[in-house]
């Protein structure tokens, strides 16, 4: 037995397992034996745990071409024993430990290399010290066709699964590899699959086709499986009666890493929400439950405000977190039927079905609102989470997938633009403003391919003498159809679309080389020019101006760089140092709008600031006092900042400020912006007077 094949050919036969106990002295011994060595058939016992033959009568000895019984027992039959073998040899024992069963099948040995077929009845005999070993009977088989024997071998050694059943499910037999992968003998064909409307559903199609093929989950000793099942209907060979075969393949690392495939391929690796290619498949299924059960299926497009800036300052890792809180958090407030799902960067999509009875249409949204209105850890610290969020209802604002989604983007961009209203419905005047902007953009990209841009300088004055001390380069686009536009009217369009700094560029070497052709006719005064927070965050800003002196001949000491407080704010990333190597290539730096944003002096004290510009708003405090404004230059006098006033109109506000140490105003009052030239003029006629 030392390699061994077999055909299982017969059921079940129950019977007594003997005990193999010595002669007890009521029956001689040594006649037992002889008796035992008179039978015509091969008696055996196999030690299952040492691999070896404990006991074999005289045809057992003839059969395994043994010169003696201490030769037999004295083989090692596990040495090459193969590995189908093994595995089968386990199955019988623990099949005889379970069951009181015995099996008839064909072997195949192979003693010193010589084949013998044989009949062997198998069965369960326990030892004297408790373990179980194999009985076996053994007979030559005397149908010896190759086709047969090498069936058998085939069945005994491959890792398909073969199996058959009876009709109403009971097994009839199984090879090695179903036998391994089977949970227990009695195992029926039913208990087999996990799915079993699945099973009813093979059993409907077989009874109009002789052979259907799937994939389907199983149960086996080694747990859950995915197994390719043949199934054919055939008959036992034995009763004639009508069974299925069964052959399975095991695929289920294939069918994980297919449904790993197709789950990555629909859903987003970082928070496991369902990403852009799986939505619209799972949207069209809402909307579908939505019109069946009388739902309003209401999308929400939620966008994390100033993302960005948490990338920037906490990093990325800080960054990937954020995105994950806020994805586990969606899904909590979202309802079982209800979708949720990353669109991309910080952009999350919610589908949300309600009750026509819904207490008002925005409630879900004001719900996402009010869950994120207290701070939310972040890397073991507390950080507010600002959402943005455009809605639309379904079918009331749009008719199919694609519109939805469209109206829900301007609806945000409608929410990410106001200060208050951060959940913001749908209308249709926000296509109508969208297309104004579509074609904004496409002038401007024109603008910039043409040079439609010029500056104007509006001067700065001194509240004394009210002479030029300066002036504020200010953006004009001289449209060829609409005249001279105003940049209230297209700059929010050129930060949006990221053109501001294309046209920063421009107005930053136009101011420099002013200031450089001021210094040639010597009357040169300090420029100033506005900075975007874009500008300020796009990388090659600061190379730009660090090189500007050398290709303009300008002196960067001359010219201000006006920032709005926001920048200082943490709004743009790595402010700070920007600033910083600008104040060290000369320029100087100046808050504009002073006292709109939020300021502290400590918090101002830590930047380089060269001057303030107080805003026009505060011109009116004037005439009650002007308490702000005094506030105000005390802060500039704080920070030793120079101060100019904007929006200065009459005389008794520049008397005012003159008198309470305002040494510079600008304002219509003085002038209002002028071209170039005749900006050139004021400072050459200026320089004439003073020379009279």
């Amino acid at each position: 037995m030392s390699d061994l094949s077999l055909t299982q050919r017969a059921t079940e036969k129950k019977k007594a397992a003997p005990t193999f106990i010595p002669a007890d002295g009521k029956v001689d011994q040594d006649l037992i034996l002889s008796i035992y060595d008179r039978l015509d058939t091969g008696v055996w016992i196999f030690d299952f745990d040492e691999k070896r033959i404990l006991w074999g009568n005289r045809k057992a000895l003839e059969i395994t071409d043994a010169d003696s019984l201490e030769e037999l027992r004295a083989r090692d039959m596990g040495s090459d024993m193969s590995h189908s073998v093994q595995q089968r040899l386990r199955q019988y024992q623990q099949d005889f430990t379970k069951h009181d069963v015995s099996f008839s099948e064909i072997w195949t040995l192979y003693p010193k290399g010589k084949a013998q077929v044989l009949q062997v009845v198998m069965s369960g005999i326990r030892l004297n010290d408790g373990r179980m070993a194999l009985l076996c009977e053994g007979r030559p088989h005397h149908e010896q066709q190759p086709e047969t024997l090498r069936s058998a071998e085939a069945l005994m050694h491959t890792t398909v699964m073969i199996s058959l059943f009876s009709e109403d499910g009971h097994p009839l037999y199984r090879n090695t590899a179903a036998r391994a992968a089977s949970t227990d003998l009695e195992c029926t064909l039913w208990d087999h699959f996990i799915d079993r409307a699945l099973a009813r559903k093979v059993m409907g199609v077989l009874s109009d086709k002789a052979t259907t093929k799937f994939v389907a989950e199983v149960l086996t000793c080694d747990g859950l499986r995915w197994h390719e099942i043949t199934i054919r209907r055939c008959h036992d060979a034995v009763t004639g009666k009508p069974a299925f075969l069964l052959s399975e393949i095991d695929v289920t690392e294939l069918h994980q890493t297919k449904e790993r495939a197709q789950y990555l391929a629909s859903h987003d690796a970082l928070t496991g929400l369902s990403n852009r290619t799986y939505l619209k498949e799972r949207l069209l299924q809402v909307r579908q439950t939505a019109q069946e059960n009388d739902l309003i299926a209401t999308l929400y497009l939620v966008d994390l405000d100033d993302f960005k800036m948490v990338n920037d300052t906490l990093g990325h890792a800080a960054g990937d977190h954020l995105l994950q809180l806020v994805a586990s958090r969606l899904k909590e407030l979202a309802g079982n039927n209800d979708i949720v799902a990353r669109l991309g960067g910080d952009e999350f999509l919610i589908c949300h079905l309600s009750s026509p009875e819904s207490p008002r249409p925005d409630w879900f949204g004001q719900a996402l609102l009010q869950a994120f209105a207290t701070p939310q850890m972040i890397e073991g610290k507390p950080r507010h989470v600002g959402l943005s969020i455009g809605y639309v209802h379904y079918p009331m604002d749009g008719s199919d997938i694609d519109e939805l989604m469209r109206h829900a983007d301007l609806a945000l961009y409608q929410a990410k633009s106001e200060r208050k209203n951060k959940c913001v419905r749908y209308k249709e005047f926000m296509r109508k403003l969208r297309d104004k902007h579509l074609s904004l953009k496409k002038d401007l990209e024109r603008a910039i391919r043409a040079n439609e841009f010029l500056l104007y300088y509006q001067p700065i004055a001194c509240t004394r003498s009210q002479r030029i001390v300066g002036a504020e380069a200010l953006l004009r686009w001289q449209h060829p159809e609409r005249g001279l536009v105003s940049p209230d009217d297209f700059v929010p369009v050129a930060e949006e679309t990221g053109l501001i700094n294309e046209i920063g560029t421009w107005v930053s070497r136009n101011v420099a080389d002013m200031q450089a052709r001021l210094k040639l006719l010597d009357v040169a005064v300090p420029l100033s020019m506005n900075v975007s927070p874009k500008q300020l965050s796009d990388p090659k800003f600061l190379k730009r101006m660090e090189t500007l002196p050398k290709e303009t001949a300008c002196n960067a000491n001359e010219i201000s760089l006006e920032i709005t407080e926001s920048v200082l704010l943490g709004d743009i990333p790595h402010a700070y140092e920007t600033l910083m190597k600008l104040k060290a290539a000369g320029y100087r730096i100046v808050i504009d709008d002073f006292g709109t944003g939020y300021s502290n002096l400590a918090y101002l004290h830590n930047y380089p600031i060269d001057g303030i510009k107080i805003d026009r708003m505060f011109m009116s405090d004037i005439a009650t006092g002007g308490a702000i404004v005094r506030l105000i230059l005390s802060l500039a006098t704080a920070l030793d900042a120079t101060v100019v006033a904007e929006g200065v109109e009459t005389v008794e506000q520049r008397s005012w400020l003159s008198e309470n140490g305002c040494n510079r105003f600008q304002g219509f009052l003085y002038s209002k912006p002028v071209p170039e030239e005749q900006f050139v003029d004021m400072l050459q006629a200026q320089i004439r007077a003073a020379a009279m």
